[in-house]
């Protein structure tokens, strides 16, 4: 057994022909200090499986309960097996505002967006790994459930479950879909790309947005006895959660919440998306922000508030469709990654070209024919470089657009003479008036402590600006154009009050990163 493999007991037993979805079968792992606990299931043919992460080193013991009584031990090493197909740092958990794997790596996700990925004909899936291998995205949301919406009429191949009497049986889950489920698990895992796995939604012609929730908690409670084991998942509620109504309520959503985060033995990442309210992020559960929203100057808002990490999962899509969620431009999507990325946050590509066989990416996957991802990647590949997460800059007017309501007056007594009544001007607008006055306005900066300094223009075409650096480092100052992905270094050595010389268009950053 090796640290960060997933490790599978099999057992062979009664051959069920009916309900099998909630066996009784459970193990428990101790390595003497830690202690999990966790759910086995049927795999047909009388094949009991039970799964396990080993996070630690050493010796671990385990004992099965059950329809399957066996116990035994086994070491857990730290070095990776050759040839493995498991991600060697483990599982990416929330750290402050960021991710981490579980042996500390950041974790910066670059997501993509093809939500009936799992209800393709094969030739399409292959297909579409093939492009994710070459794609700067390591992250990827996709549903449980097939997807009935413009640009999907395909009927899958498998459904979660069997019918009993025409009816979906959440009593007895199709083996062969979950085994295709987590084929392509395995293949993800070995791109190296987080499944970001949507439990629900709205857009359904099978009934399966109808289920009971009784149904819906037995339905869980075996996708999580399956996958909570795979290193690369993370839990979204639903896509939408919004729409799912009235056929599941406020209150079913926090049950399911709930229901996930009590039966996942490794507490993956956890979150909701909303189509227009957003979910309350504050909740323990809750790991991070999962949000739809082209809102990106409250990122800064976001990050304070809540103290987890911001993901934009839906900012649009590069495309040509006629939905207006679906035709923004190739540079239109670089510069949300660029807003969202130097603001502190993370964000969700996807793609809607139109197409003879309504193949588009956001749905079906395929081949991506979109401008944004070869940028996308140029910005992926300078975030690397730097050396840490980035945090939100707010600079200048900015600064005022946060204060709470009621605060105003208080605030302003603080300010300078020579620019109170100036202040004051501002300030007389509502909070809202002032997020939605700074969505135009807004400059977008960011900084990894005093080690680097990240500045996007935006739509701003200025020739020259002057940045403000600490004194206590000396700097490189790159020009950056992001269309173009080019970098340019400007000065080296330079701190305090720097000049910077920009070539007066749209899509240009500044690099500012201290000798090491």
């Amino acid at each position: 057994m090796r640290q960060y493999e997933m490790k599978e007991l099999v057992f062979q037993g009664e051959v069920l022909t009916k309900e099998w979805a909630s066996v009784s079968l459970e193990a428990v792992f101790t390595n003497g200090e830690t202690t999990v606990k966790a759910k086995g299931f049927y795999d047909g043919d009388g094949v009991y499986k039970v799964r396990f992460f080993p996070e630690k080193t050493g010796v671990w013991s385990w004992r099965v309960t059950g329809v399957i009584q066996a116990e035994g031990s086994e070491e857990c090493a730290a070095e990776a097996a050759h040839g493995s197909v498991w991600d060697a740092h483990g599982i990416v958990r929330a750290r402050e505002q960021h991710f981490a794997y579980s042996d500390g790596t950041l974790f910066r996700p670059f997501g993509t967006t093809i939500y009936a990925l799992m209800h393709q004909e094969q030739e399409r899936i292959e297909q579409s790994l093939e492009s994710l291998a070459s794609s700067p995205f390591n992250k990827v949301r996709f549903c449980v459930f097939p997807k009935h919406y413009n640009y999907n009429a395909n009927e899958p191949q498998f459904y979660a479950f069997e019918k009993t009497e025409d009816r979906w049986d959440v009593t007895r889950p199709c083996i062969a879909f979950w085994r295709h489920f987590e084929e392509r698990l395995t293949q993800l895992l070995k791109l190296g790309i987080q499944a970001d796995i949507i439990l629900f939604h709205p857009y359904d012609r099978w009934g399966f947005s109808k289920l009971s929730q009784e149904e819906n908690l037995v339905y869980l409670d075996y996708a999580l006895r399956r996958l909570s084991a795979f290193p690369n998942v993370w839990w979204s509620l639903a896509n939408e959660y919004d729409l799912c109504a009235p056929a599941k309520s406020l209150e079913d959503f926090e049950q399911i919440e709930e229901f996930v985060a009590a039966n996942d033995p490794y507490r993956h990442l956890l979150s909701n998306h909303n189509c227009f309210a957003p979910w309350d992020y504050s909740r323990e559960n809750v790991t991070h922000v999962s949000i739809q929203t082209k809102e990106l100057t409250r990122i800064p808002m976001w990050w304070e508030a809540y103290k987890k990490p911001v993901m934009i999962d839906e900012c649009c899509y590069e495309g040509d469709i006629p939905e207006m969620w679906g035709c923004i431009s190739a540079r239109e999507m670089t510069a949300r990654f660029w807003r969202t990325v130097v603001s502190g946050a993370y964000c969700t590509h996807g793609e809607t070209f139109l197409d003879p066989e309504d193949v588009l990416w956001w749905a079906k996957g395929g081949v991506l024919k979109g401008e944004s991802p070869r940028r996308i990647a140029f910005l992926k590949e300078l975030v690397q470089e730097l050396p840490g997460p980035i945090e939100p800059l707010i600079l200048g007017m900015d600064q005022l657009r946060t204060i709470p309501e009621g605060r105003e007056e208080e605030i302003l007594k603080t300010v300078p003479e020579e620019v109170r009544h100036f202040t004051g001007s501002y300030l007389r607008m509502s909070y809202t008036d002032r997020m939605l006055f700074s969505a135009s306005e807004h400059g977008w900066s960011g900084h990894c402590k005093e080690l680097a300094y990240l500045y996007y223009y935006d739509l701003r075409c200025c020739r020259r600006d002057t940045i403000e650096l600490p004194q206590s480092h000396e700097y490189r100052i790159e020009i950056i154009d992001t269309w173009e992905m080019t970098r340019k270094v400007q000065a080296e050595g330079v701190n305090g009050r720097v000049e910077v010389r920009l070539p007066g268009r749209e899509g240009m950053a500044v690099l500012a990163i201290a000798r090491k």
